[in-house]
């Protein structure tokens, strides 16, 4: 089985490291894969040192579409049977599927483009998805809500889109004691912090953490001693950095690096908290915590209710909605016993529905499908 990974950007989100782990993994069970991906960044890093074959591209000269990238893409995806293309925002006129549909086309390749998605936003068109070439194509939805909506609006017959869950590293996000010493070592917080509040993500918008912040605000009139933890980085870190000190939570919110190794911060907080505004799809932030058997606070967006469970592995809140989200992480708070059950209710179905290991196996039995 020949697989391309096409992975237009230089960030290092939860989809980045999905895309790395996907890669090691595919390697182990025979696959060949490869990686189309711009120089120098997360991915083309960390791919390589994985095994992969990774071919690479200048991230601001593709917006071009000229002989040498269509050259350069075409020597990525002649040697693969499937090219899976993560869908990203269109930059400058440029789309990585359209691109890639156009090669396949051009060059006369028998690869079938597979776009792969979780994020709904309304203004991307729908040859992001299913390329206007005559092509071969699929399109992967990582949750049933993705799935529909690309069924339904963009109008992509239905036998075109396969629903496979990304799900996450069980065993690695089980919880282990003899880590707590360690994370309080990395992750220092004040000592009567209570309840730890962990929110990880780009700092970026969307994510809302503006929102969380001024929600942390109501929170402490009832829980004093609440602590948050802002995990990662982003072009507004800056500014929520300014905005602590606007608002005077400098004892109460402590920031941290990007890390690819969550679990130690999972090993600590008490509740994780998706504040997320828009474009969203199933948070790997939110696979990894549940599998911890932390309960969850999250924006209703997207595939969200196809794993919060509300009431049953944790709260959902509106979207930007400052009072509900305070009112539901004090309420979760306020009573343990609905917190070691929902707790217990996340790991379960964690272990049960979205074991990373399984889903892999069925990524890659779907293409043996479609190449039979």
């Amino acid at each position: 089985m020949r697989v391309c990974f096409i992975e237009d950007t230089k960030l290092h989100g939860g989809t980045q490291i999905w895309v790395a782990e996907a890669v090691k993994d595919f390697i182990a069970r025979g696959a060949d894969v490869t990686v189309l991906t711009p120089e120098s960044g997360w991915v083309a890093e960390h791919c390589l040192i994985n095994g992969a074959k990774v071919v690479t591209y200048d991230y601001e000269k593709i917006i071009n579409k000229d002989g040498k990238n269509i050259d350069i893409w075409a020597e990525a995806l002649c040697d693969s049977d499937v090219a899976v293309c993560t869908v990203h925002p269109p930059r400058s006129g440029f789309h990585c599927s359209i691109f890639a549909g156009r090669v396949i086309s051009e060059k006369k390749l028998d690869t079938i483009l597979i776009p792969k998605t979780g994020t709904i936003v309304p203004e991307y068109k729908r040859e992001f998805y299913a390329p206007v070439q005559e092509i071969k194509y699929k399109v992967i939805a990582i949750t049933d809500f993705t799935r529909r909506y690309l069924i339904d609006t963009y109008k992509i017959p239905g036998e075109n889109v396969k629903l496979i869950y990304q799900g996450t590293e069980v065993a690695k996000f089980t919880k282990n004691p003899d880590n707590i010493a360690k994370a309080e070592k990395e992750y220092p917080l004040p000592e009567k912090a209570s309840p730890i509040l962990g929110n990880v993500g780009s700092f970026e918008k969307r994510k809302g953490q503006v929102v969380l912040l001024k929600a942390l605000q109501k929170m402490k009139v009832k829980l004093p001693d609440v602590h948050l933890m802002l995990v990662g980085d982003g072009p507004d870190e800056q500014m929520l950095k300014q905005k602590v000190k606007e608002i005077k939570l400098e004892n109460s919110v402590s920031f941290f690096p990007f890390t690819s190794k969550p679990e130690l911060i999972f090993e600590i907080i008490d509740i994780l908290v998706l504040s997320s505004l828009y474009k969203e799809g199933l948070p790997n932030v939110l696979l990894e915590a549940m599998s911890m058997e932390l309960p969850v606070v999250s924006s209703n967006l997207a595939g969200v209710p196809e794993i919060v469970k509300n009431g049953e592995t944790g709260f959902m809140v509106t979207p930007g909605d400052i009072d509900e989200l305070s009112e539901s992480v004090i309420k979760l708070w306020s009573d343990k016993d609905t917190y070691n059950i929902m707790a217990k209710n996340a790991r379960k179905l964690m272990e049960n529905k979205f074991d990373k290991k399984r889903q892999f196996g069925e990524f890659l039995n779907y293409f043996k499908q479609l190449t039979e």
